[in-house]
């Protein structure tokens, strides 16, 4: 293998500056700004800063509404992550089992994580409106009246089906990548030896994809709290009451709806500290039990 050496010892660090400008001043400056803001109160012109220190972060924790949606967070993370894994799981399964027509599978399975996701909110609405919606008229037939405007269970599932949706092409390509890898003279083994179907996924199928469900597992949960904020937007508002108010919705709510920048600031320090104590538990812990 050739190695390539730089003799000019300024020249690395010139060919990574364009991406640390943009680390820095997209994301690091941000951040920082987000820090600092937390500890001020500050009026909604932002004409007039006061320092106070933890002040804002007291008041979220004593503030039930702040409660109530961190629980949301927690259903609609779980409940987004599930769905997305679950269906990509099937789908990369079946399509390794005809995988002479894989390619034409995979083609359109991939399509949806192409949609924006403020559309992905729209389409779903459209489809699970109480009044010109496909799918309540389905439901109606076997007796169940659906309307996610006035009832919190059905906007959670359209929220979470809503927000799984594009996901689940992501999820899928990794599954198959990780099935086609897996040597397919070890289920040949295990068939000769009497093990069915399903014996064989779960002891010899989904160990071998362990890696890759647990990279999904954090690029899910990352997604889920961090990156649906179109979905909810387009669809249910955080409504209705508050039933899908996840921690995102509700930083972009208090901070730009009721210029109340200081908590705002706070909440979003908070909802990234989650996401980051949440992966190093994930890597701390649940990696032990992945097989490589």
């Amino acid at each position: 293998m050739k190695r390539i050496f730089f003799r000019n010892k300024i020249l690395p660090y010139l060919l990574i500056a364009p991406q640390m400008v943009v680390t820095i001043i997209f994301f690091l400056w941000p951040a920082g700004e987000a820090v600092l803001q937390s500890f001020q109160r500050e009026d909604a012109f932002g004409l007039h800063t006061t320092w106070v220190g933890l002040a804002n972060y007291r008041a979220l924790f004593q503030d039930p509404d702040y409660i109530h949606s961190l629980q949301v967070t927690v259903v609609f993370t779980i409940g987004v992550t599930a769905v997305a894994l679950i269906v990509a799981l099937l789908l990369a399964l079946a399509v390794d089992r005809t995988i002479k027509a894989g390619p034409a599978y995979t083609t359109l399975l991939v399509w949806p994580y192409a949609v924006a996701p403020a559309v992905v909110g729209v389409l779903w609405w459209f489809l699970f409106n109480p009044t010109i919606g496909l799918m309540p008229y389905l439901l109606s037939l076997v007796g169940y009246h659906w309307n996610h405007a006035l009832k919190g269970d059905d906007a959670m599932i359209l929220v979470i089906i809503s927000a799984a949706w594009p996901q689940v092409s992501y999820n899928f390509l990794f599954f198959v990548a990780g099935l086609q890898s897996i040597p397919g003279s070890m289920r040949e083994a295990a068939a000769i030896d009497g093990a069915g179907p399903v014996k064989r996924f779960f002891t010899i199928t989904l160990p071998l994809l362990s890696p890759t469900t647990f990279f999904l597992v954090v690029v899910n949960f990352v997604y889920a709290m961090f990156a649906t904020f179109p979905v909810i937007d387009a669809t249910t508002q955080g409504g209705p009451a508050g039933a899908t108010n996840i921690l995102v919705f509700k930083v972009y709510q208090d901070g730009f709806v009721g210029l109340n920048l200081g908590s705002s600031a706070a909440q979003s320090v908070v909802l990234l500290a989650i996401v980051i104590a949440l992966t190093v538990i994930q890597f701390r812990f649940i990696e032990r039990r992945v097989e490589y």
